[in-house]
């Protein structure tokens, strides 16, 4: 019932421009939206309260004054209230927003209406999964969790979209998806911990190393601890010269902070141990730290499990093949112009993303056109 819903036959003037103009304005809507979950989502905000306002004056914006596209054209990309710049990433999201809805009527509207929703909705969740990776390095799992339950309800009431004709069937394959995606990513993150696991930094003597009781503050940068520890068994490592308590100091000693123990090893002494919320603060001076890192973090395990329960097991296995190498040649790209180092942090979630709308518009067709 729910295919038939949305056969082309029960939708008047399907190949007329009509939709096509519907669909690229409901994706400039739906960009707007999203663009409120790319600034909210990753400060833990909420995305219904307050009305859109703007951040630096707190002006609430009307309507009138909230038309994707229209307004931030017409007001130059300024508020209207302070004169503040908007940024253009506003404008910018609800442009790809709009060209990636159209893009799905004019590629499947016409024969499956059901799909070109689908698809059109599914790639909005990639856009605001890109953009706050980007910038945050994190994929929220309002995106991720989110996703991967619509791609399970809307396999089950669409089995076409997994090219299976039961409603067990298309969630099968959609819970199939899911896994490989998420089991393939996970062992890459296993194995990379296990080959890349460790960054060690050098620092010239004298160096000072500050913990406090949210990050660690080295000399140029600060770097939050839930950005550094992802397994209780992570740890912070320091040979230093000298440790500075807010009671007591030590001389040369190796510090080991993890997410669940403070440890101090004074040289020919007994080491001690602590709870770290119980130390607010903690300097040690020397010139190399020892920091965990990752290959890739637990969202990308579940952006990729929502992925796959949009577009089964093969778009997972073409998605991954098709990201490294987008990743790869980004990346040397990047050092080649100097914009990063070799160790330097990158995003994985947007290759991913782009990697699944290839498969969408074209890549499916490639990927069975191969000699398996």
């Amino acid at each position: 019932m729910f295919e038939a819903m949305f056969h082309s036959e029960n939708w008047p003037l399907a190949a007329s421009p009509f939709w096509a103009v519907l669909f690229f304005a409901l994706g400039g809507i739906v960009g707007s939206f999203l663009n409120v979950c790319i600034h909210r989502l990753p400060r833990g905000m909420s995305i219904v309260t307050p009305p859109s306002h703007c951040p630096h004056c707190q002006y609430s914006i009307p309507w009138y004054l909230n038309i994707p596209l229209v307004t931030w054209l017409a007001l130059r990309g300024r508020c209207k209230n302070c004169g503040a710049p908007i940024s253009p990433r506003y404008f910018a999201v609800e442009l790809l927003t709009g060209a990636a809805f159209l893009a799905c009527w004019l590629d499947f509207g016409q024969n499956s209406p059901g799909r070109a929703v689908v698809y059109a909705l599914f790639l909005a969740g990639l856009i605001a999964a890109t953009f706050i990776d980007f910038e945050h390095f994190i994929i929220p799992d309002e995106i991720t969790v989110g996703g991967l339950l619509a791609g399970f309800v809307t396999s089950l009431l669409m089995p076409s979209l997994q090219d299976a004709r039961s409603l067990t069937g298309g969630m099968v394959r959609s819970l199939l998806g899911a896994a490989v995606g998420a089991g393939i990513v996970y062992a890459i993150l296993r194995l990379g911990k296990w080959l890349f696991g460790r960054q060690r930094l050098h620092w010239p003597p004298e160096t000072k190393f500050i913990f406090t009781e949210t990050s660690l503050h080295l000399p140029d940068r600060d770097l939050p601890y839930e950005e550094v520890f992802y397994r209780k068994s992570d740890a912070i490592v320091v040979k230093a010269r000298r440790v500075e308590l807010i009671d007591r100091g030590y001389g040369e000693a190796v510090v080991r902070l993890s997410p669940t123990r403070l440890r101090i090893e004074p040289a020919g002494a007994p080491a001690e141990e602590w709870n770290p919320e119980c130390v607010p603060c903690l300097e040690a001076t020397g010139s190399d730290i020892v920091l965990p890192r990752e290959a890739m973090g637990l969202g990308d395990v579940k952006f990729m499990a929502a992925i796959g329960a949009f577009i089964g097991w093969p778009g997972v296995v073409f998605s991954l093949a098709v990201s490294s190498m987008i990743g790869a040649a980004v990346g040397v790209g990047l050092i080649a112009l100097r914009r990063r180092e070799w160790s330097s942090r990158m995003p994985y979630g947007p290759y991913i993303a782009l990697a699944a709308v290839l498969w969408i518009f074209g890549g499916k067709e490639i990927f069975y056109g191969l000699p398996w």
